[in-house]
């Protein structure tokens, strides 16, 4: 990941134009509804338009090569996630793009946490139980996810792999499905996003026995996080603003300016917390080292596990 200075690109005018903000998904999701919100504060901080472009296809990789083809002159931005910038690289076989070579990391806009659920007929009551379980049983317990080499899959490798337990994972056509099933006790647990699993908590479908942050989630304060049980456990969701390599060193700055004046915008925090987001706000060198060891995780996992995307 890199960028470089140029003299075409006057930072103290920018922006003299709108602004392209590729989603490399389709319109409605979550990504997309990160992306209007922190596009609207955007344009109202540089006083231009910010278009919303919807590139879906490829897990990510479409909107991902069309970003990247684009002028590194800050009016094209990517909306970058850890599925696109940390483990599609790691999954595929022949990856379409480079994250830390093709990309210019501008501002880690925000994080999430995963929960880990189990069913009501599930006997462990907590993370230790569930750990311990597995343990005697090797192969006994299963897991639901969205489909092999989905974030609910990853998450959970990484919670056996972290546990050195042996528990079956059962790939599902969509979380919908996984969570359903799950509920319904055709499988014993999922390592789910807080949005998917926080109603089913609070009515006592389902029992959170974990979560996957450094701290207890703000929403669910009762439940322990994993890692006071697994010392140094953490798997995050998160999303951030990239722009193609090569985008000037002072734009990338500016950008990334822009960027943390609009999350500090009020009602910013609320808005992301509605859509189940912690706001963030690290910049290009924090953000570019948390994309980085993001390969890294994820690389050891997928390669232990032996994981391919579909």
């Amino acid at each position: 990941m890199g960028v470089a200075q140029s003299a075409s690109t006057n930072p103290q005018a920018y922006p003299t134009r709108p602004i392209r903000l590729i989603v490399p998904f389709p319109a409605g999701g979550g990504n997309d509804i990160l992306a209007r919100t922190i596009g609207q504060r955007l344009a109202e901080s540089v006083k231009q338009q910010v278009v919303v472009d919807n590139r879906g296809g490829a897990g990510g990789a479409l909107g991902a090569q069309i970003a990247i083809a684009a002028a590194p002159d800050g009016y094209t931005l990517f909306l970058g996630s850890v599925g696109n910038l940390a483990q599609n690289s790691v999954l595929q076989e022949k990856p379409t793009y480079d994250p830390e070579r093709d990309f210019a990391p501008v501002t880690l806009l925000a994080t999430s946490v995963f929960a880990l659920a189990v069913n009501n007929n599930a006997s462990a009551k907590s993370v230790q139980e569930l750990i311990a379980l597995a343990k005697a049983k090797p192969g006994a317990l299963n897991y639901a996810s969205g489909g092999n080499g989905s974030s609910l899959h990853l998450a959970a490798e990484i919670f056996k792999y972290a546990t050195a337990t042996n528990i079956v994972h059962v790939p599902y056509k969509g979380a919908t499905a996984a969570f359903t099933d799950m509920i319904a006790g055709q499988v014993q647990m999922i390592m789910t996003t807080m949005p998917a699993v926080l109603p089913h908590v609070r009515s006592s479908k389902v029992r959170a026995l974990g979560t996957s942050g450094r701290k207890r989630a703000a929403v669910l304060p009762d439940i322990p996080t994993i890692a006071e049980t697994v010392p140094g456990f953490e798997v995050l969701n998160w999303q951030g603003i990239a722009a193609p390599a090569r985008t000037p060193a002072a734009i990338v700055q500016t950008v990334h300016g822009k960027l943390l004046a609009s999350l500090k915008m009020p009602g910013m925090n609320e808005a992301l917390a509605h859509q189940g987001l912690d706001s963030a706000g690290a910049g290009p060198d924090e953000f570019g080292a948390l994309i980085k060891s993001e390969i890294a995780k994820y690389a050891r996992v997928v390669k232990a596990a032996g994981i391919r995307g579909e």
